[in-house]
């Protein structure tokens, strides 16, 4: 904004008060606009953003008893709101050519031109001297974090679960604005910008959020007693969200966009859901792989043939038991196994466990008694032996 266009804005119609207002239907007057017009109840609204920017400029000096003077007493200078161009261009009053930095520059006026170089300096300084940005700006909410328990079945297929969550919202007391009536004025200190700029030596300037309104841009100036001014409060809602299948035990899983509100039209931040899985009483799982351990008897190993292997949540699957199979040997069911993010699934592995019978039949006895005579000489430790002896 230029000093041109500073004298020329018409901050009384702005706010839609006479000129001989007094100071409480100024306040009135600003009050009743901040709380139509804030950036919290017009989200993603710019004409709003931008009113509400011209409203809290306008307050900011007709609502200061001395700012409003020296504007009162420079529109006179200039003719009531008015630059009139004469043949200078647009720095000229009729046929007076004029600097402007002259008048209200103080090096060269000091203070002169009827004493308004001092006070007329302060409110240009203030408005145009950090960049005359007013607007104050969007921030994005806050991450959250939450913890969720699934069966092994849900972490497998997948599965929407409710999720509470506590986290800073706009405080519904005061609209989100920090003021019991919700007429916050802008921050003096970063004039509405959230920042403010420091010194980092070199030539550059490091950016940090404004210490005197928090980086919001704004300050109460009746304190919600709720938020305590901030214009945040914590708000406690409840959730669905939708666990991807295959998600494992300990996983960190980040949803864009559902975490804390923003602010001033800002981004809501993100939640992070970390998944605990309870153990299952028969299978396990090994990355895209689910596991299980099937019992057979010892003719069976020796044998050969076929068995029923169960699979998680469908119908039971039948295997081909190789003659000789030995005890902890895995075999795969193709397809059996955990969702995997493109949809397919992996295997189930089946891993063999070969059983001993603690109680014998007089005829199981029998048998057995037989085979061990036909295999007497036959020594299944004598490798075992040997390759001990040779290392």
């Amino acid at each position: 904004m230029s000093t041109k266009d500073f004298v020329e804005k018409d901050y009384y119609k702005v706010l839609g008060v006479p000129k001989d207002a007094t100071e409480a239907e100024i306040k009135k007057a600003y009050r009743k606009l901040a709380r139509e017009y804030h950036p919290d109840a017009n989200k993603g609204d710019a004409k709003a953003e931008e009113r509400f920017k011209e409203i809290s400029e306008a307050n900011d000096i007709l609502g200061d008893p001395k700012r409003r003077k020296e504007y009162d007493e420079a529109r006179t200078l200039f003719g009531n709101g008015g630059f009139r161009p004469g043949p200078g261009g647009a720095g000229s009053t009729g046929s007076f050519n004029f600097d402007l930095g002259d008048l209200f520059g103080g090096a060269q006026g000091g203070g002169g031109a009827g004493g308004f170089g001092g006070g007329l300096g302060d409110v240009f300084g203030g408005l145009f001297g950090r960049g005359g940005a007013t607007r104050a700006q969007p921030r994005r909410g806050q991450d959250i974090e939450s913890e969720v328990t699934l069966s092994f079945t849900e972490a497998v297929e997948g599965a929407t679960v409710p999720l509470r969550m506590s986290s800073q919202a706009p405080c519904k007391a005061c609209s989100g604005t920090g003021d019991r009536d919700g007429t916050p004025r802008v921050c003096p200190t970063c004039v509405g910008t959230g920042q403010v700029s420091r010194g980092g030596g070199g030539g550059f300037s490091l950016t940090d959020p404004c210490v005197e309104c928090r980086g919001r841009g704004l300050i109460a100036q009746n304190p919600c007693e709720t938020c305590k001014g901030s214009g945040r409060a914590r708000s406690a809602r409840t959730m669905q969200v939708r666990i991807p299948a295959g998600v494992s035990d300990g996983q960190r899983i980040r949803l864009r966009g559902k975490g804390a509100p923003g602010e001033t039209g800002g981004p809501a931040g993100d939640l992070y859901v970390v998944v605990h899985v309870d153990p299952h009483p028969v299978f396990g799982r090994k990355g895209d792989n689910l596991t299980v351990t099937v019992p057979v008897t010892l003719p069976e190993a020796a044998l050969g043939g076929e068995i029923k292997v169960p699979t998680l949540g469908g119908p039971p699957v039948t295997l081909k038991l190789p003659p000789g199979t030995p005890n902890g040997r895995t075999m795969r069911a193709r397809g059996k196994g955990a969702v995997r993010k493109d949809g397919t699934r992996g295997d189930l592995l089946v891993t063999v466990e070969v059983t001993v019978p603690k109680d014998l039949s007089d005829s199981a006895r029998d048998a057995l008694e037989s085979y061990r005579e036909a295999t007497v000489g036959e020594d299944p430790r004598a490798e075992l032996f040997k390759a001990a002896k040779g290392a």
